[in-house]
């Protein structure tokens, strides 16, 4: 059973995430609520400490909280935070790291996994500032639970009303039965693109924006893991979460190099790079300049060390290796023969003809050895490294 503190933000949804708290307890979780001032005017401290047995956290300047500093030490003990509901104010405060209160501070200081509840006016769920503030906390591991459709406070019926505590309930169960897939495994992740130096300032690369390899990443720590995240150009805002390393490289050498160490003492590696196939047989040592009466440039190139078939021929007994095909044009007979040919144990594969870099949501069909291809429907990148995580987690 999990420690799971509560953030109760001001909205009528209050009144059902009574019964919420109510069914947690029931279910062997201990209870902690945090409170913003404009949620007891809904709901009294009271009622809420009476449930739980234990005091209400609402403010920190309190007498009896003076010297405690009562939102560090809760921060520490959560194990599960959960914002329930969740105003467009306070997702906005969360997204920017506003902490002017009690909840907003306390929320900023835990390191504990967040999953949040909005329930709002259909009007500001739809809104712009909602919405990229609700898609930096994705992108940031945050769990959000879409709000149902149903009748508002307002007298009509819309998408932003707060689901049932059951749904919710259920909701809570499941993740944190998810969260303890990848306990104690080492997983090595590479995520972006290499660069190969074509001289001190121009270099090959290509379109990667290391968003897969990113939402991987995120994923396993949510599940237990401690991760390698050996990453090289991205365009996306790296994690920062104890269980995850950060690993710098440039050139398709460099990482060569980091995932040989770094899975060496591995359970799995995924392979969500885009690393070159060609490098520069010769870099130059000063900028190539162009001449006035030049109309063309060759430039000799060389093949890059294929990783993942260099790897994937030194793994040890128990060890996974995943890699991914991004393909253009005959995607399941390149991504079959990559599976072959290079001593994966599964391929990930996607068709990028249609310029997929950077996008929130993909579609990909996952190969394994001796067993039937399955074609996933378009979802997520972060729902995408969820159920690949599972599918892993099921072969270690």
């Amino acid at each position: 059973m999990s420690r799971i503190t509560i953030y109760m933000t001001g909205g009528i949804a209050d009144y059902k995430a009574v019964n919420v708290i109510r069914d947690l307890e029931k279910a062997g979780h201990q209870v902690r609520i945090v409170m913003t001032k404009n949620a007891e005017h809904f709901v009294t401290t009271n009622t809420l400490a009476a449930l739980t047995k234990y005091p209400v956290l609402d403010d920190l300047w309190s007498k009896e909280n003076e010297a405690s500093i009562p939102h560090v030490h809760l921060a520490r003990w959560t194990e599960l935070a959960l914002v329930l509901p969740a105003t467009a104010n306070f997702i906005a405060k969360m997204a920017t790291g506003i902490a002017d209160d009690a909840a907003s501070t306390t929320i900023l200081a835990t390191s504990a996994p967040k999953l949040v509840v909005p329930a709002m006016n259909d009007q500001m769920w739809n809104n712009p500032a909602t919405q990229r503030n609700i898609a930096f906390l994705k992108e940031h591991g945050v769990e959000i639970m879409e709000p149902a459709v149903g009748m508002l406070a307002e007298g009509y019926a819309a998408k932003g009303r707060m689901p049932e505590p059951g749904a919710i309930v259920a909701w809570i169960k499941n993740f944190t039965e998810q969260q303890n897939v990848l306990q104690g495994k080492n997983i090595v992740i590479t995520a972006g693109g290499t660069e190969e130096a074509i001289d001190p300032v121009r270099f090959i690369g290509n379109r990667s924006s290391g968003k897969m390899g990113i939402s991987l990443a995120t994923e396993a720590a949510a599940m237990g893991a401690k991760v390698k995240l050996i990453y090289g150009n991205v365009s996306m805002p790296l994690p920062q979460n104890p269980r995850i390393t950060l690993i710098h490289v440039s050139s398709s050498e460099e990482m060569l190099v980091a995932v040989k160490k770094e899975f060496k003492h591995s359970n799995v590696l995924i392979m969500a790079a885009a690393v070159a196939d060609w490098r520069m047989k010769q870099v130059a040592d000063h900028k190539l300049k162009k001449q006035a009466d030049q109309q063309t440039l060759t430039l000799t190139l060389v093949k890059t060390t294929d990783i993942l078939r260099e790897v994937a021929s030194h793994k040890q007994r128990g060890q996974i290796v995943v890699g991914f095909a991004a393909e253009t044009n005959n995607l399941l007979q390149n991504a079959a023969k990559k599976l072959s040919s290079k001593g994966a144990d599964m391929i990930v594969a996607n068709d990028v003809s249609k310029n997929v870099f950077g996008n929130d949501e993909d579609q990909v069909t996952i190969l394994q050895k001796n067993k039937s291809t399955k074609k996933w429907p378009k979802m997520s990148k972060q729902k995408i490294a969820q159920k690949l995580l599972q599918l892993i987690a099921q072969k270690i």
